[in-house]
């Protein structure tokens, strides 16, 4: 079955890639070349935090137990904020948890270092139902103004959109370049007018991977993005900043961890199950 279907995808490649780039696809290639500021960044010494968390669960009749950390983390490994919970019950809120000790990590840290790096994308605490949870990440980011998101991946079409752009933005932006630099500050501001988004994607070595940079505000110029990234290139491991790698590793709670605590806390035996979980 399987070989059919890549056989199928194989034949069909050119057809495939073709919707992909749809008709104004060299047009958007164009605006992405003209959006790119091409920039070699030096090392610029700081101290900074990364700031992550995780969440998992796992279901069995009719029960789930589910776990949540969130770690804020140095670049020597000195761990500043190291915040769990965990419960059975439902888990359906899991992810809310979550951002809400990310939101948690981040007001106790960004006193303690000159640059606090949050894993993901100010869009997503924005976007929330809780509004005292968007509104404390304004109010924490306001505080010193040392606070960006950032993304290893991004989804968001809106910088070509009007060119009918299939793919995301950073699909278009790493065709046209492999060299260090910075894509023009997009400004967003459909959360209102104190929640508005300025986001930058980013390469900071040659041929490494784009990321994209999120911050609170707007009027932010070249000089001020350069700024960062010549703080971000000081620790940087393979074009992505070490500190958000740390915070991921220190916080990720995965299937086997979790099974683990299911024994620990003698859940299978409790409740008569055979099920063999993780």
């Amino acid at each position: 079955m399987l070989n059919s279907v890549y056989k199928d995808a194989i034949i069909n490649r050119d057809k495939m890639l073709s919707i992909l780039r749809g008709p104004k696809f060299e047009q958007i290639l164009q605006k992405a070349r003209d959006s790119w500021i091409e920039f070699t960044p030096t090392k610029e010494e700081v101290v900074t935090a990364g700031i992550d968390s995780s969440f998992n669960n796992t279901k069995f009749q009719g029960i789930e137990l589910w776990a949540t950390t969130a770690v804020s983390i140095k670049i020597d490994g000195e761990i500043l904020v190291d915040l769990h919970k965990s419960g059975l019950g439902s888990a359906d809120e899991i992810s809310s948890v979550a951002s809400k000790m990310e939101i948690e990590a981040c007001e106790k840290t960004v006193d303690q270092v000159d640059l606090v790096l949050m894993d993901g994308s100010l869009h997503s605490q924005l976007m929330t139902r809780q509004a005292n949870l968007s509104s404390s990440i304004v109010r924490i980011m306001k505080k010193k103004n040392n606070v960006i998101f950032i993304a290893k991946t991004s989804n968001t079409k809106k910088q070509f959109e009007n060119l009918g752009s299939l793919a995301g933005d950073i699909f278009y932006y790493n065709h046209v370049t492999n060299s260090p630099g910075f894509s023009k500050i997009f400004v967003e501001k459909k959360y209102g007018a104190d929640k508005i988004i300025s986001s930058t994607f980013v390469r900071l070595s040659d041929s490494t991977p784009i990321i994209k940079l999120e911050f609170l505000g707007e009027g932010y110029g070249d000089g001020e993005v350069k700024s960062v990234i010549n703080k971000l290139f000081k620790t940087s491991v393979g074009g992505y900043p070490y500190a958000l790698k740390l915070a991921h590793n220190n916080c990720k709670i995965s299937d086997k961890e979790l099974g683990k605590m299911v024994s620990l806390l003698g859940l299978s035996n409790e409740i008569g199950s055979r099920e063999v979980l993780g």
